[in-house]
């Protein structure tokens, strides 16, 4: 559904997006994650069509997306730097958006500013901040997207509006087959959402792969043995980091989770634990995370 290939992008001759690769599924949910910097903001704005590449080419359901105003009415944005007309309430806004997308569902959007309860005869610049990202989400659901495209989306928001906002987005990709790409630092709510996951980090994707698969492949162990530890007790295991403490060593594999149980089982621990990274701590460890202590994540 969404393909990127090669994209590079440059400003005054710095090299914001290097020979970047990004691949979105019709139909599911795609977290983009990365450090402050990283890119997450400038690989946006290319899929919105908002800046054109310098070199690549970025497509959306086979088509280019810059300059392409049939795809963009298909296409819903929500930024993380919101931008309302000052003088527009929220029932005023809707007409707006009602000119520019073929497809708004006005039932739709009644229901859902009736949920969040937002006053439609209020100025959308006198919400919160919080009120205002419910607003915007309303607006952009109600235009009935194909793509769906957010910057986000969660930040300000209280639990139950974030769930109730989940809700929606779910049910379209169920319902709907939308295609989501959502780029937020909350990592424990992305793990529960998303069905893979992109890591950005100065400009290059350093990982991209299924969720579920990514978090199989990858292991947090603890060992301990009665005594030092059998020669060649790890042999064979794709051990990314190991440290010591005492008696236990304190592993990250990356094997199929079958391969470490055989494996460390066959030397007989006296203690040996297994379990799958969370997205934070993978997203932690692909970025340079080794200099933390894995005792912090381990224990």
């Amino acid at each position: 559904m969404i393909q990127v290939s090669g994209l590079y992008k440059s400003f005054d001759g710095f090299p914001a997006l290097k020979d970047l690769h990004l691949h979105v599924k019709k139909g599911s949910i795609y977290g983009l994650i990365g450090t402050n910097g990283s890119g997450k903001t400038t690989v946006i704005n290319h899929l919105t069509g908002v800046w054109k590449q310098d070199e690549g080419t970025i497509t959306i359901d086979g088509q280019e997306i810059y300059d392409n105003e049939p795809l963009k009415q298909r296409l819903g944005y929500i930024p993380d730097d919101l931008r309302f007309f000052a003088t527009y309430n929220l029932k005023e806004a809707a007409r707006y958006f009602k000119g520019l997308y073929p497809r708004w569902n006005q039932e739709r959007f009644e229901q859902m500013t009736g949920q969040f309860h937002l006053d439609p005869k209020k100025k959308i610049s006198r919400f919160s901040k919080g009120m205002q990202k419910q607003a915007a989400f309303s607006l952009v659901m109600a235009t009935m997207p194909d793509i769906l495209i957010l910057d986000e989306p969660i930040d300000g928001l209280d639990p139950l509006i974030r769930k109730l906002v989940w809700k929606y987005i779910v049910e379209d990709v169920a319902e709907r087959e939308t295609t989501v790409l959502v780029s937020s630092h909350n990592l424990r709510e992305m793990e529960g959402i998303c069905d893979s996951i992109g890591i950005l980090d100065h400009g290059r994707m350093v990982l991209e792969r299924d969720l579920d698969e990514l978090k199989s492949d990858i292991h947090k162990v603890q060992v301990a043995f009665r005594g030092s530890a059998p020669e060649g007790a790890y042999d064979g295991l794709n051990i990314l980091h190991k440290e010591s403490r005492g008696s236990v060593d304190l592993l990250i594999v990356r094997n199929r989770r079958d391969l470490v149980e055989e494996q460390i089982e066959a030397v007989n621990p006296a203690i040996f634990d297994l379990l799958p990274l969370s997205l934070e701590e993978i997203f932690i460890y692909e970025l340079g995370g080794e200099t933390i202590e894995l005792e912090s994540i381990l224990f």
